[in-house]
């Protein structure tokens, strides 16, 4: 078939008539939808069933951003003028904290009536022949589906038509652990305001903005109006008897709890319930001709403002897809590729705003300006620097709270462990790079690790170095358990520190348990050899990949205590090797950490079962190593927080197994995750790990290391200002750049101690010209 014939053929299934359409959910995604769809084609059937009255809404303000409002400008020029007059436009965040407010600048919001942007799409829907169905509970989806071309189902966070369907919609709801309720206020906030309170019961916080400005002809009479938004744990909201309590009621109460912003003004509901806050993905968002869109799709926490924003971008996209593809069925799989990872940036930073804010007691003891800068920069997508074009000032003022002198950037600063004083915040993340025949490391790893550490970064870490030929993952892995190799590792930081003085060099030590006997990784990661195969050792005999992987021997307790002599032994040649700090590999499925978690430790004897058990064999060989590393070198620990699949580590487990480390002497926990078992499904995104390194950092008290797709200074500045981290570890940007951190300090004009410029180096210290600078300055434009 010819391609002519084929787009010809796709456009054929195109109904020769315009389309009917159903539209199931009146709210501002729905009736969007419905007044984009007809507008495209007038000749079109479009009809809105709603259950409730016209003017029945829930809430009270919506948050649209500049880019959603200008979606709506291009699309509908008529919404958008309509929508106009009636916005209410701010720039400041204000938090109290403790009874101080302080402001941020240069943000940027824009809010309405929930009321007023229904009244006015109901206008348009009616002024373009829409069908507007009210009191009418819609058909089920499936019977639409006969009579219609396309049903759009927008019926909400408990969409029917999603349960019906489940079976091919593949929901995941998730209910998170804070009661919120909706009130308003009848007076218009000049800011997005946050207020702490601190309880008897626990903390309660506040999220409020305006919706509404006073009326200038109202004499005083109409103040404007403000959404008004408390949530708290659920264990806080019981202890405070919130669960007994009606609307009017809990709205009073709640007036009490802010006098800073409420100064004793009332609030209102609005059939206002206490509800908890539930997170939808779904791992398909149309079946046959219904498709889903806005809360029926996806849910991301109202504190990130978004349901109506991204309800509203749903419905501009598929109305976009389903004129410009050929087909309906086409469309439908266009508006899902394109909102779909749009979604799910936007889900990943809601959990990240939702989850701070549940874990607020972790950050309220931090001083005022770094607790707010820790509110603002809460879901990664305000950053350090992008707060900083914002307002200046703030952040200023925070660095100066952090004691950061001025012109350095929070990564430059120096970080004290044990008797090793970092001179940055950066560290090179242990990589493998199975370049050591016999465990051997040679002239790649002095290049290498070399090369790293002349570029800037405070730590540089070894890959994971084996204590045993039997504890390698491959053929290709370093290894310390001979002279030949504490020698060879002898000449790589001999040359680091002669050459880069101020510059650490660590070693992280590790076996492979269940994991070892496998191919190089670009020859098939994970896959056992096709011969020359080792015997495996691992807290119980369970494949990696069953089926696939070499099923391991249960460890004996004889086996144990020789693996444990092997992992001293290791470390009594990395200090006489000359390094500057050992790191005890616990994570990512090997040897130590197969013991910690509940999916790969089965055993019945004293090292199985509670988490105090399987904690005991990790900390035996921790002492053992703490014990034959020098008393004046730091000690860290790898740990995966979570293994991302069902019944694995939680995060409790994980602050405890951190906990445990500490207690026995870890002077920082390394903080990453998964890698486990085979199959799980981590969540990956920008800085995707580094809450559970926040969380073991701000609950525990414990100095951290950050991992997980950091890949911008940006981000290592946000971490370390808002005090999530303490370090922050990066491996493929320095893959990709050995001189990463130096080239970090180039870009944002700092020439400090944090980032020495090697001597033969310093002619490259400033960024190169990329082009002609002495061309004639434009003055006329013809």
């Amino acid at each position: 078939m010819q391609p002519a014939q084929t787009v010809q053929s796709l456009r054929s299934a195109r109904p020769a008539r315009a389309l009917r359409i159903a539209v199931v959910g009146g709210g501002p995604g729905g009736l969007y939808a419905a007044v984009l769809l007809k507008r495209l084609d007038p000749a079109r059937e479009v009809t809105v069933y709603e259950r409730n009255a016209p003017d029945d809404t829930f809430g009270f303000g919506v948050v649209l951003s500049d880019e959603t409002l200008g979606g709506i400008e291009n699309a509908d020029p008529d919404v958008y003028a309509a929508l106009r007059g009636h916005m209410v436009r701010w720039d400041d965040i204000d938090v109290v904290h403790r009874g101080r407010t302080l402001t941020s600048s240069g943000h940027g919001f824009a809010a309405l009536s929930r009321r007023t942007l229904l009244a006015t799409l109901h206008a348009r829907c009616r002024e373009l022949g829409v069908v507007l169905r009210f009191r009418a509970p819609a058909p089920p989806a499936a019977e639409l589906a006969h009579a219609h071309d396309l049903v759009v189902a927008a019926d909400g966070v408990h969409s029917a038509t999603r349960a019906a369907h489940a079976d091919i919609f593949g929901p995941s709801p998730l209910t998170h652990r804070c009661r919120y309720i909706w009130l308003a206020a009848d007076f218009a906030l000049d800011a997005f305001r946050f207020e702490i309170a601190e309880t008897g019961y626990g903390i309660f916080q506040l999220h409020a903005y305006p919706y509404a400005r006073p009326a200038p002809a109202a004499e005083g009479r109409d103040r404007g109006a403000s959404t008004v938004i408390v949530e708290a744990r659920e264990e806080a909201w019981r202890a405070a008897g919130f669960d007994r309590l009606d609307e009017r009621a809990s709205a009073e109460r709640c007036a009490e709890l802010f006098p800073e912003t409420l100064a004793g003004r009332p609030l209102r509901g609005n059939n206002s319930q206490w509800t908890a806050f539930r997170t939808v993905v779904n791992d398909r968002w149309s079946h046959g001709n219904i498709v889903l869109l806005g809360d029926a799709a996806h849910t991301a926490h109202f504190s990130i403002g978004s349901g109506t924003k991204l309800a509203v971008e749903d419905a501009l996209a598929l109305a976009a897809c389903v004129r410009e593809q050929p087909a309906l069925p086409e469309a439908l799989a266009a508006y899902e590729a394109e909102r779909k990872p749009v979604v799910a940036s936007t889900q990943r930073a809601a959990r990240a705003s939702l989850t701070w804010f549940e874990e607020l007691d972790g950050y309220i003891a931090q001083p005022p300006h770094r607790f707010a800068f820790n509110l603002l920069t809460r879901s990664r997508r305000v950053t350090h620097d992008n707060l900083r074009l914002r307002d200046p000032d703030f952040v200023a003022a925070t660095e100066r709270e952090a004691g950061i002198p001025a012109g350095t950037p929070p990564m430059f600063t120096p970080f004290r462990l044990r008797g090793l004083t970092l001179r940055n915040r950066v560290v090179v993340s242990p990589m493998d790079m199975y370049k050591s025949p016999d465990g051997l490391p040679g002239d790649f790893h002095l290049v290498h690790l070399g090369a790293r550490a002349l570029g800037g970064a405070g730590l540089t870490m070894t890959e994971m170095v084996c204590v045993s030929p039997r504890g390698r993952i491959t053929p290709g892995c370093a290894g310390l358990w001979t002279d030949e190799q504490e020698e060879a590792w002898r000449r790589v930081t001999g040359f680091v520190h002669a050459q880069s003085p101020t510059a650490a060099l660590g070693l992280q030590l590790g076996h492979s348990g269940r994991k070892g006997s496998t191919k190089l990784m670009w020859e098939g990661i994970d896959d056992p050899l096709p011969e020359g195969n080792w015997p495996l050792v691992a807290p119980s005999p369970l494949p990696y990949r069953p089926g696939v992987s070499q099923t391991p021997r249960e460890v004996t307790a004889h086996q144990m205590g020789v693996v444990r002599e092997e992992f001293a032994a290791s470390a009594r040649r990395a200090a006489r090797a000359g390094f500057d700090l050992l790191e005890l590999h616990c994570a990512h499925g090997y040897l130590l950490s197969g013991f910690l978690s509940p999916l790969t430790n089965r055993r019945t004897d004293a090292y199985g079962g509670s988490l105090a058990a399987r904690l005991r064999y990790p900390l035996e060989v921790f002492d053992a190593v703490r014990a034959a590393w020098p008393a004046e070198r730091p000690m860290t620990v790898r740990i995966s927080a979570t293994d991302w699949a069902p019944g694995g580590t939680t995060g409790e487990e994980a602050l405890r197994i951190a906990a445990a480390f500490a207690e026995h002497g870890a002077d920082a926990i390394d903080v990453s995750t998964g890698q486990v078992v085979a199959d799980e499904r981590p969540d990956f995104g920008r800085s995707y790990q580094t809450p559970y390194a926040d969380r073991i950092r701000n609950v525990l008290g414990v100095p951290v290391i950050a991992v997980g797709a950091l890949s911008s200074w940006d981000d290592v500045n946000s971490l370390i200002l808002a005090g999530r981290a303490d370090l922050c570890a990066l491996a493929r940007p320095h893959l990709y750049d050995p001189h990463w951190t130096l080239h970090a300090a180039a870009e944002q004009n700092y020439t400090g101690p944090g980032a020495p410029w090697p001597a033969p180096y310093r002619a490259g210290s400033r960024t190169p010209p990329t082009g002609r600078t002495d061309a004639p300055k434009p003055r006329l434009v013809l």
